[in-house]
C-alpha cells in the first residue's frame, strides 16, 4: 500500500511568495508545486532567481514537488522555437528545485481548426520536447484540460501511448469532470502512467467546488491509487474556488460556483480542510 503525500499550488493561497510560504507553514503543507511566484510564471525566472528561491524554501522547509509549468500551452502555429527555450529554462529551473517532475500541456490548435485533427504535429511537438527533457534528466507529465489534445480519457491514453510510457500523466479528476468525462473510469484507464495528482473538485453542471462537494469522485480515486501504486505518490492541492481570470477563458464557460469566499486565502484554507478530511 503507497501513501499521499501532501502538496499544493501555494499561489492560490497569495500572490507573494513570502505569503505562500508562510501560510504553507501555517497549514503544515511541507511540499508546493511551484507555479508563480510574486505574480510571475516559472517560466519567466532566470537561473540565480531560482537558485534565491531555493534558498528561500529551504529556510521555510518547504520542498517543490512539481514545476507547474505553461509547457504545451500554445497553439501549433505559435513560436514553438521560443518555446523549446522557455522548456529549456524549466528544465534547468527543476534541476535547481530538485525535482523531476514538470507538469506540461499537449497543445492548442490554430485558431478555427480542431486540434484532433493535427495528431502528428501535436505529438511532434510534444516529442521534441521529450528529447529535451531527457538532456536534463526530468519528467514530463501530461495534464488534462480543455481545448488541448489531452482533453479527455481516451485521448489522453493514445498520447501517453503514443510515447511508451516516457510520458506520464497528471491526472485531474476535476478537469475531466469539466470535460463531462466521468472521473473513475477515466483513472482506471490512465492509472498505469499517473504520476501524481491534481485535486479540484467540479460538478457536471460547471461548477468548481470545494474537494468532496462534487462529482470529481476524489476520495474514492485516491483510496483506489493507494492500493495500486507502488510508490508513494503526491497529491497537488489546486482548488481554482477563486477562479483565475484565464479559466473562463480557456473554457469558454462561465461558472455560478455555489461556494463563495471572500479572498484567495480563506477560500485555500477551506479546501486545505475539506482535502485532509477526504484522504485521513
Amino acid at each position: 500500500m503507497s501513501h499521499i503525500i501532501f502538496s499544493a499550488f501555494s499561489d492560490e493561497y497569495a500572490t507573494s511568495f513570502d505569503e505562500q510560504l508562510t501560510g504553507m507553514n501555517a497549514l503544515d503543507i511541507e511540499h508546493i508545486e511551484l507555479r508563480f511566484v510574486d505574480g510571475r510564471s516559472v517560466a519567466d525566472l532566470s537561473p540565480e532567481e531560482g537558485k534565491e528561491l531555493k534558498k528561500r524554501l529551504d529556510g521555510k522547509g518547504i520542498t517543490v514537488s512539481a514545476i507547474g509549468s505553461p509547457l504545451g500551452k500554445i497553439r501549433l502555429n505559435g513560436d514553438l522555437r521560443g518555446h523549446m527555450e522557455t522548456a529549456e529554462r524549466i528544465f534547468e529551473l527543476a534541476n535547481v528545485m530538485e525535482t523531476k517532475l514538470i507538469r506540461m500541456f499537449s497543445f492548442y490548435a490554430p485558431k478555427g481548426e480542431d486540434i484532433h485533427s493535427l495528431r502528428d504535429e501535436a505529438f511532434g511537438a510534444v516529442a521534441d520536447m521529450l528529447a529535451l527533457a531527457k538532456k536534463y534528466g526530468v519528467t514530463l507529465c501530461h495534464e488534462n484540460e480543455a481545448r488541448i489534445y489531452g482533453n479527455t480519457d481516451a485521448y489522453c491514453r493514445e498520447l501517453l501511448d503514443a510515447f511508451g510510457g516516457e510520458l506520464k500523466c497528471v491526472f485531474d479528476m476535476g478537469n475531466f469532470v469539466l470535460e463531462g468525462v466521468e472521473p473513475y473510469p477515466a483513472y482506471e484507464l490512465l492509472k498505469k502512467d499517473i504520476a501524481y495528482f491534481h485535486i479540484k473538485d467540479a460538478l457536471f453542471a460547471g461548477a468548481i467546488v470545494p474537494p468532496g462537494k462534487g462529482d470529481a469522485r476524489i476520495k474514492e480515486i485516491l483510496q483506489a491509487h493507494t492500493q495500486y501504486a507502488k510508490d508513494d505518490f503526491f497529491v497537488s492541492l489546486e482548488p481554482h474556488l477563486q477562479l483565475f481570470s484565464g479559466l473562463n477563458q480557456l473554457t469558454g464557460r462561465g461558472f455560478d460556483n455555489p461556494y463563495k469566499y471572500e479572498s484567495l486565502t480563506v477560500a485555500f484554507e477551506d479546501a486545505t480542510k475539506k482535502l485532509r478530511e477526504l484522504i485521513g
